[in-house]
């Protein structure tokens, strides 16, 4: 039998607290029981401590809503991709349509990027500034020299990016993750869409520790277990390597 407490509260020890009022915590684990939910498993990087880890980390927002959390004014600044053709599907568009004091649409974010196009080369990466009132939006522009991003390509645009965040005003700060993308596509040296871990690795290794908010179709991943944090824990590798 579970040991109990000598406390006042008779509190039972050893069984998990419940997460839902009445009867939640078994509905949801019904709910989990349909394959055709979304859902996303979680586990911790470390154990909680005393001293907060001051190391400098991306935070992934799982199951966010980055325009949500926008609209909401949680940040000073987004990072996400721009082009000079077309950006009628891009989240840049969609949170210009959005928020009631911005003077931008699709079609000046469009024009306004095919300035800068061929601006210093069209092969190389820019990163323009969007002043949307709320929120200040710091667009990679793709090269018009390509049909898609590359690693290198974001690699470059971060460097800048992380420059530009040294002015506080701009921070807190979101990015997209730029997979699952329509028009700005980012594929890696054998044109195929990178993993998460690459492009969090790209992010954090060019300077950038603000938030990442992973695609939405991040969220019908299988069953596997995703950490909040990026560097992701050493245990991770010690496993690939065949330890434990």
């Amino acid at each position: 039998m579970p040991a109990v407490s000598r406390s006042s509260s008779h509190a039972v020890i050893g069984i998990a607290p419940k997460v839902y009022h009445s009867d939640g915590d078994e509905l949801m684990r019904k709910e989990l029981a349909d394959p055709e939910e979304q859902r996303i498993v979680l586990i911790p990087d470390a154990l909680p401590s005393r001293q907060p880890d001051a190391k400098p980390r991306l935070r992934i927002m799982w199951g966010q809503h980055l325009l949500e959390d926008l609209l909401l004014g949680r940040y000073r600044s987004v990072v996400c991709a721009v082009n000079s053709t077309d950006n009628s599907h891009g989240i840049i568009a969609q949170l210009a349509s959005m928020l009631p004091t911005s003077q931008w649409d699709e079609k000046s974010i469009t024009a306004y990027a095919a300035q800068f196009a061929t601006t210093g080369g069209e092969s190389k990466v820019k990163v323009l500034k969007f002043d949307m009132d709320m929120v200040e939006v710091l667009a990679v522009l793709r090269p018009p020299a390509r049909k898609h991003f590359t690693i290198d390509d974001l690699a470059s645009a971060f460097r800048i990016v992380s420059g530009m965040l040294h002015r506080s005003e701009r921070l807190p700060c979101a990015s997209v993750s730029f997979l699952g993308a329509r028009a700005n596509v980012l594929l890696d040296d054998r044109s195929k869409e990178p993993a998460f871990e690459t492009v969090l690795k790209t992010m954090f290794d060019s300077g950038y520790t603000g938030d990442v908010y992973p695609s939405p179709q991040m969220w019908q991943l299988p069953p596997i277990g995703l950490f909040a944090r990026y560097p992701f824990p050493a245990s991770l590798d010690q496993m690939r390597e065949g330890g434990y």
